[in-house]
């Protein structure tokens, strides 16, 4: 009789455990598979965080329509010139409509705000991302004036460097701008991104005057300098088919500036 109770108590026992056993591995699934399903809407979100739309603006809008905000006043070389950086802002997930004054950013362009860049004698460089544009402000005439008319999307700014700089130990100083800039939507797609003709721009000291050095049937790539020359080499790809886009088929061609003077492009190659 005793024996029979153990055993009858044991199988009972065994039962429990068993079913405790399946619970448990029931839940485990489920938690693996709520992980992985977690694990795809990050990855979702990431890759959609890395779009091209977001460092894109409608074409021909105008700046009443887009959300921007000053970010920094970049001091140049030029005492009484000084730069003011001007971003599109960021709204906030939520539909709540509310702006969150911070600067998109990518890893290609630098931090959350704008990555300094000694590159030449003389000239720093700022590399944008959502930069629509540029105000530069005189302290003794009191004059602001903005580098474009309509939002676009600046690529890399040029601008005297704030400290004294030298070229071959002697001292160097610059008086203008240089802009690598999508000002244009140039592909006809009804977004200004990359995807459109890259322009590069000269501007005086005053940033009243304004001079395209590229051709605009070419989009441009990159840049070399020659310290030697004092030069800037721009390397380019020629729009052949006249789509306003280019690709990796099209030609390269190389145009070489004076940093003494970049008022003029000549071809190199």
């Amino acid at each position: 009789m005793i024996n029979r109770l153990i055993n009858c108590f044991s199988f009972q026992i065994g039962i429990i455990i068993g079913s405790l056993l399946i619970i448990i591995i029931l839940s485990s699934c489920r938690h693996k598979k709520v992980e992985q399903k977690e694990e795809q809407i990050r990855i979702s979100t990431s890759n959609s965080a890395n779009d091209s739309s977001l460092n894109s603006i409608q074409g021909n809008i105008s700046f009443s329509k887009i959300p921007t905000n000053p970010n920094a006043v970049i001091l140049t070389g030029l005492p009484e010139h000084r730069l003011v950086t001007v971003y599109k802002s960021k709204v906030n997930s939520k539909s709540t409509g509310n702006i969150n004054y911070s600067n998109y950013s990518s890893d290609n362009y630098g931090g959350e705000s704008e990555e300094y860049e000694h590159y030449m004698p003389g000239i720093d460089i700022i590399y944008g991302y959502n930069l629509l544009n540029v105000a530069h402000y005189n302290l003794k005439t009191e004059k602001l004036i903005f580098l474009f008319k309509n939002p676009t999307l600046i690529k890399t700014l040029y601008y005297p460097s704030f400290i004294q700089d030298s070229l071959n130990n002697k001292p160097i100083n610059r008086d203008y701008y240089l802009v690598s800039v999508y000002d244009e939507d140039t592909n006809k797609d009804t977004l200004i991104n990359k995807k459109d003709l890259r322009r590069f721009y000269h501007f005086d000291a005053d940033c009243g005057v304004r001079t395209q050095l590229i051709p605009p049937n070419y989009s441009v790539v990159r840049s070399q300098y020659d310290p030697k020359n004092d030069v800037m080499y721009i390397f380019t790809r020629q729009d052949v088919d006249n789509n306003g886009t280019i690709d990796n088929k099209e030609p390269v061609h190389i145009f070489w500036i004076s940093l003494k003077a970049p008022l003029e492009a000549k071809r190199l190659y």
